[in-house]
Protein backbone atom coordinates (compact mmCIF):
# COMPACT_ATOMS: atom_id res chain seq x y z
CA UNK A 1 0.00 0.00 0.00
CA UNK A 2 1.36 3.42 -0.94
CA UNK A 3 0.69 6.73 0.78
CA UNK A 4 -2.00 7.77 -1.71
CA UNK A 5 -3.91 4.54 -1.10
CA UNK A 6 -3.61 4.90 2.68
CA UNK A 7 -4.95 8.47 2.57
CA UNK A 8 -7.91 7.35 0.46
CA UNK A 9 -8.63 4.38 2.75
CA UNK A 10 -8.42 6.23 6.08
CA UNK A 11 -11.72 7.22 7.63
CA UNK A 12 -13.35 7.46 11.05
CA UNK A 13 -14.62 3.98 11.94
CA UNK A 14 -17.36 3.68 14.57
CA UNK A 15 -17.76 -0.06 14.94
CA UNK A 16 -15.05 -2.61 15.81
CA UNK A 17 -14.64 -6.36 16.07
CA UNK A 18 -14.03 -7.99 19.46
CA UNK A 19 -10.45 -8.73 18.49
CA UNK A 20 -7.37 -7.57 20.39
CA UNK A 21 -4.55 -5.64 18.75
CA UNK A 22 -0.99 -6.73 19.45
CA UNK A 23 0.39 -4.28 22.08
CA UNK A 24 3.79 -4.36 20.35
CA UNK A 25 2.14 -3.14 17.14
CA UNK A 26 0.33 -0.33 19.00
CA UNK A 27 3.66 0.81 20.43
CA UNK A 28 5.46 0.51 17.09
CA UNK A 29 2.84 2.67 15.34
CA UNK A 30 3.08 5.32 18.08
CA UNK A 31 6.88 5.46 17.82
CA UNK A 32 7.02 5.59 14.03
CA UNK A 33 4.40 8.37 13.98
CA UNK A 34 6.85 10.62 15.82
CA UNK A 35 8.60 11.33 12.52
CA UNK A 36 5.85 13.93 11.98
CA UNK A 37 6.87 17.44 11.03
CA UNK A 38 7.22 19.69 14.07
CA UNK A 39 8.22 23.35 14.17
CA UNK A 40 11.62 23.88 15.77
CA UNK A 41 11.68 20.13 16.49
CA UNK A 42 9.63 20.77 19.66
CA UNK A 43 7.77 17.44 19.35
CA UNK A 44 4.97 18.62 21.69
CA UNK A 45 3.00 15.36 21.82
CA UNK A 46 2.74 12.91 24.67
CA UNK A 47 0.97 9.63 24.00
CA UNK A 48 -0.67 7.10 26.34
CA UNK A 49 -1.67 3.70 24.97
CA UNK A 50 -4.66 2.09 26.68
CA UNK A 51 -5.64 -1.56 26.16
CA UNK A 52 -6.38 -4.78 28.02
CA UNK A 53 -7.45 -4.50 31.65
CA UNK A 54 -6.78 -0.76 31.69
CA UNK A 55 -9.19 -0.29 28.79
CA UNK A 56 -11.80 -2.42 30.57
CA UNK A 57 -11.56 -0.24 33.69
CA UNK A 58 -11.83 2.99 31.70
CA UNK A 59 -14.87 1.77 29.79
CA UNK A 60 -16.50 0.82 33.09
CA UNK A 61 -15.81 4.26 34.56
CA UNK A 62 -17.22 6.01 31.50
CA UNK A 63 -20.31 3.79 31.38
CA UNK A 64 -21.13 4.97 34.89
CA UNK A 65 -20.54 8.62 34.09
CA UNK A 66 -22.67 8.62 30.95
CA UNK A 67 -25.44 6.66 32.70
CA UNK A 68 -25.49 9.31 35.45
CA UNK A 69 -25.28 12.08 32.84
CA UNK A 70 -22.26 13.56 34.53
CA UNK A 71 -20.53 16.52 32.89
CA UNK A 72 -17.22 18.34 33.27
CA UNK A 73 -15.78 21.64 32.10
CA UNK A 74 -14.40 21.00 28.60
CA UNK A 75 -10.67 21.48 28.14
CA UNK A 76 -11.23 23.60 25.00
CA UNK A 77 -13.89 24.48 22.43
CA UNK A 78 -14.16 21.49 20.10
CA UNK A 79 -16.00 23.66 17.57
CA UNK A 80 -15.71 27.45 17.29
CA UNK A 81 -18.36 29.43 19.13
CA UNK A 82 -18.97 31.34 15.92
CA UNK A 83 -18.96 29.12 12.83
CA UNK A 84 -19.80 30.14 9.27
CA UNK A 85 -22.89 28.44 7.80
CA UNK A 86 -20.87 26.52 5.20
CA UNK A 87 -18.85 24.82 7.93
CA UNK A 88 -21.93 24.26 10.07
CA UNK A 89 -23.71 22.63 7.14
CA UNK A 90 -20.88 20.15 6.59
CA UNK A 91 -21.06 19.07 10.23
CA UNK A 92 -24.84 18.81 10.10
CA UNK A 93 -24.82 16.79 6.87
CA UNK A 94 -22.41 14.10 8.02
CA UNK A 95 -24.31 13.70 11.28
CA UNK A 96 -27.64 13.32 9.51
CA UNK A 97 -26.21 10.78 7.08
CA UNK A 98 -24.83 8.64 9.88
CA UNK A 99 -27.97 8.75 12.02
CA UNK A 100 -30.02 8.06 8.91
CA UNK A 101 -28.06 4.86 8.26
CA UNK A 102 -28.58 3.91 11.89
CA UNK A 103 -32.32 4.49 11.57
CA UNK A 104 -32.40 7.12 14.30
CA UNK A 105 -34.61 10.10 13.38
CA UNK A 106 -33.67 13.63 14.40
CA UNK A 107 -36.59 13.94 16.81
CA UNK A 108 -35.54 10.85 18.79
CA UNK A 109 -33.19 12.69 21.13
CA UNK A 110 -32.96 9.80 23.61
CA UNK A 111 -31.83 7.30 20.97
CA UNK A 112 -29.28 9.77 19.63
CA UNK A 113 -27.92 10.39 23.13
CA UNK A 114 -27.61 6.64 23.76
CA UNK A 115 -25.76 6.14 20.51
CA UNK A 116 -23.51 9.16 21.13
CA UNK A 117 -22.51 7.61 24.45
CA UNK A 118 -20.77 4.89 22.40
CA UNK A 119 -18.04 7.49 21.84
CA UNK A 120 -17.00 6.91 25.44
CA UNK A 121 -16.79 3.17 24.84
CA UNK A 122 -14.50 3.81 21.86
CA UNK A 123 -17.25 2.30 19.67
CA UNK A 124 -16.19 -1.12 20.90
CA UNK A 125 -12.51 -0.74 19.96
CA UNK A 126 -10.14 -2.84 22.11
CA UNK A 127 -7.45 -0.15 22.36
CA UNK A 128 -6.90 3.58 22.18
CA UNK A 129 -4.32 6.32 22.17
CA UNK A 130 -4.66 9.50 24.23
CA UNK A 131 -2.69 12.56 23.18
CA UNK A 132 -1.82 15.25 25.72
CA UNK A 133 0.15 18.46 25.33
CA UNK A 134 1.82 21.04 27.55
CA UNK A 135 -0.73 23.74 28.42
CA UNK A 136 1.78 26.45 27.47
CA UNK A 137 1.87 25.33 23.84
CA UNK A 138 0.04 27.39 21.22
CA UNK A 139 -1.69 26.85 17.84
CA UNK A 140 1.54 25.99 15.96
CA UNK A 141 2.28 23.14 18.36
CA UNK A 142 -1.33 21.96 18.24
CA UNK A 143 -0.94 21.71 14.47
CA UNK A 144 2.07 19.46 15.14
CA UNK A 145 -0.29 17.16 17.07
CA UNK A 146 -2.47 16.95 13.98
CA UNK A 147 0.49 15.89 11.86
CA UNK A 148 1.45 13.26 14.42
CA UNK A 149 -2.09 11.92 14.46
CA UNK A 150 -2.26 11.77 10.68
CA UNK A 151 0.89 9.66 10.64
CA UNK A 152 -0.60 7.39 13.29
CA UNK A 153 -3.85 6.86 11.40
CA UNK A 154 -2.12 6.19 8.08
CA UNK A 155 0.23 3.68 9.67
CA UNK A 156 -2.80 1.97 11.21
CA UNK A 157 -4.32 1.62 7.73
CA UNK A 158 -1.07 0.10 6.48
CA UNK A 159 -1.42 -2.60 9.14
CA UNK A 160 -5.05 -3.36 8.36
CA UNK A 161 -6.36 -1.43 11.36
CA UNK A 162 -9.11 1.16 11.64
CA UNK A 163 -9.17 4.31 13.75
CA UNK A 164 -11.45 7.08 14.92
CA UNK A 165 -9.92 10.33 16.22
CA UNK A 166 -12.12 11.51 19.08
CA UNK A 167 -12.02 15.11 20.27
CA UNK A 168 -15.15 14.30 22.29
CA UNK A 169 -12.87 13.20 25.13
CA UNK A 170 -12.13 16.88 25.72
CA UNK A 171 -15.48 17.10 27.52
CA UNK A 172 -14.15 14.77 30.24
CA UNK A 173 -10.67 16.21 30.80
CA UNK A 174 -10.63 15.86 34.57
CA UNK A 175 -11.59 12.18 34.43
CA UNK A 176 -9.11 11.24 31.72
CA UNK A 177 -6.20 13.28 33.06
CA UNK A 178 -6.73 11.72 36.50
CA UNK A 179 -7.05 8.22 35.01
CA UNK A 180 -3.84 8.63 33.03
CA UNK A 181 -2.12 10.41 35.95
CA UNK A 182 -1.27 13.23 33.56
CA UNK A 183 1.07 15.86 35.09
CA UNK A 184 -0.65 19.16 35.87
CA UNK A 185 1.24 21.00 33.14
CA UNK A 186 -0.24 18.80 30.41
CA UNK A 187 -3.79 18.83 29.06
CA UNK A 188 -5.79 16.31 27.09
CA UNK A 189 -6.22 16.95 23.38
CA UNK A 190 -7.99 13.84 22.10
CA UNK A 191 -8.33 10.10 22.07
CA UNK A 192 -8.01 7.76 19.09
CA UNK A 193 -9.92 4.48 19.00
CA UNK A 194 -8.03 1.73 17.19
CA UNK A 195 -8.92 -1.83 16.27
CA UNK A 196 -10.24 -4.03 13.49
CA UNK A 197 -13.29 -2.70 11.64
CA UNK A 198 -16.64 -4.43 11.90
CA UNK A 199 -17.69 -4.19 8.27
CA UNK A 200 -21.26 -5.17 9.19
CA UNK A 201 -21.81 -2.22 11.52
CA UNK A 202 -24.16 0.22 9.73
CA UNK A 203 -22.28 3.20 11.19
CA UNK A 204 -19.32 2.22 9.01
CA UNK A 205 -21.32 2.63 5.82
CA UNK A 206 -21.13 6.41 6.17
CA UNK A 207 -18.62 8.11 3.87
CA UNK A 208 -17.90 11.78 4.42
CA UNK A 209 -17.64 14.00 1.36
CA UNK A 210 -15.06 16.69 0.66
CA UNK A 211 -15.84 20.23 -0.46
CA UNK A 212 -15.23 20.99 -4.15
CA UNK A 213 -11.69 22.15 -4.73
CA UNK A 214 -12.99 25.45 -6.10
CA UNK A 215 -14.05 26.33 -2.54
CA UNK A 216 -10.62 25.94 -0.95
CA UNK A 217 -7.87 25.63 -3.57
CA UNK A 218 -6.19 28.53 -5.38
CA UNK A 219 -3.43 27.93 -7.91
CA UNK A 220 -1.23 30.90 -8.78
CA UNK A 221 1.16 30.65 -11.74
Amino acid sequence: MDVTQAIAARRSVRGYLDRAVDPALLKDIAIKSARAATGGNIQPWHVDIVHGETMRRLKEIMAGKTARRETETPGYDIYPKEMDDRYRQRTFAIGEEMYGRLGIPREDKRARAIWFARNFQFFGAPAAYFVTVDRRMGPPQWSDLGMYLQNLMLLAVEHGLATCPQECWAVFPQTIEAFLETPAERMLFCGVAIGYEDADDPANLTRSTRAPEEEWLTVRA
